[in-house]
């Protein structure tokens, strides 16, 4: 078994969350097989890892100590159709094959066996989604000088519609776009398109209102739970599970983060107020829940955000939190979060698409 593909799947058990997370990251999976003592200990998923985080266990953990008790492999006696209906069932990445010794043989791949896309039967969940899009872009000029942001082009359409078609499909076809900067030609866009899944509302702001602001408009508009996402973002996640976790948990707002690791390059040291030395880290690594910019709402917010005045989503959350009410965060590996707000970020993106047009 010597395929590359195979061997990036393994990890130790004895190796710590965040670096199961950035191996995730690097090989495009949310799945790795857990090794101990070089032979198959379990299964890794990213739930097992959400899961972990959300009960606050540090991400220093090692990942043996956050494994479920049973998972589903294969053995080398069950046939071909047996292990594509199992991985068809549960909708795996993917299934080991594992030998009687406890050794890894093979690993049949969901893409070898079906196509990729097949993996994702969403939930329907009928919501309504507001992304804000009223903002200026100043981060991307001079591009959003000619165009707004959201409609600047990644592939084949452009930004916002991405972040549309990945609602859609959950089932959610329900838009309200908070428009400012350029709000004709975002209208005349969607105008000029047909043959998409878009139910479009429009809220117009005569001035800036930050990103909560504008929605004091909607009121009248949605009476139940809904999404609210930046027009910058790409969020590649499963949205019934955070809609869940924000259900189960009774929280009011829930914030998508997603969890990055920052190396300091150099020697962090920790003195007393005299300015003794107490303690020395040698290119410490910290670690950090970062907003992505996706939210759940309950609608009964809608009348608590002042009307007509700037106000940020971020300003909400704080005005909870100072009346001790509930807000979740729900976190996400940092490598299903795509920021497309600068320069960097958006090269990056458009860079792999059109390289393979």
């Amino acid at each position: 078994m010597n395929n590359d593909r195979i061997k990036e799947l393994f990890i130790d058990g004895k190796v710590a969350i965040i670096a199961a997370l950035q191996q995730m990251d690097s090989i495009k999976r949310k799945l790795l097989i857990v090794t101990k003592e070089g032979k198959y200990y379990s299964l890794l998923s990213i739930g097992d890892i959400q899961r972990a985080i959300i009960a606050n266990i540090s991400t220093a953990t090692s990942v043996e100590h956050i494994l479920r008790h049973e998972v589903k492999v294969a053995s080398v006696t069950d046939d071909k159709e047996e292990i594509k209906k199992n991985i068809k069932e549960r909708r795996n990445e993917y299934m080991p094959i594992v030998n009687t010794s406890g050794e890894v043989v093979d690993v049949v791949f969901w893409e070898d066996l079906f196509m990729k896309d097949e993996r994702k039967t969403p939930k329907v969940l009928n919501m309504p989604v507001v992304i804000m899009a009223g903002g200026q872009g100043t981060r991307l000029r001079p591009l959003t000088n000619v165009f707004p942001k959201p409609l600047l082009p990644i592939g084949g359409q452009t930004i916002v519609e991405d972040i549309m078609d990945n609602f859609v499909e959950y089932g959610c076809h329900k838009f309200f776009l908070s428009v400012n900067y350029k709000a004709a030609f975002i209208k005349l866009y969607f105008e000029s398109i047909s043959g998409n899944d878009y139910q479009i509302e429009y809220l117009e702001e005569t001035k800036p209102l930050g990103t909560a602001g504008s929605l004091r408009l909607l009121k009248e508009r949605i009476k139940s739970t809904f999404f609210v996402s930046n027009c910058d973002i790409l969020i590649d996640e499963d949205y019934a599970e955070i809609l869940n976790f924000h259900i189960s948990n009774g929280n009011e707002i829930t914030v998508v983060a997603a969890i990055k690791s920052i190396s300091l390059p150099y020697g962090s040291l920790k003195t007393t107020e005299s300015g003794i030395l107490e303690s020395l880290s040698e290119k410490p690594e910290y670690i950090f829940k970062v907003n992505t910019g996706m939210y759940i709402l309950e609608a009964k917010l809608l009348e608590e955000i002042p009307m007509d005045q700037f106000y940020n989503i971020t300003d909400l959350i704080q005005d909870m939190l100072n009346k001790q009410r509930k807000v979740g965060v729900f976190p996400i590996n940092q490598g299903s979060w795509t920021d497309i707000g600068n320069w960097d970020d958006y090269l990056n993106i458009v860079k792999p698409r059109s390289s393979s047009c």
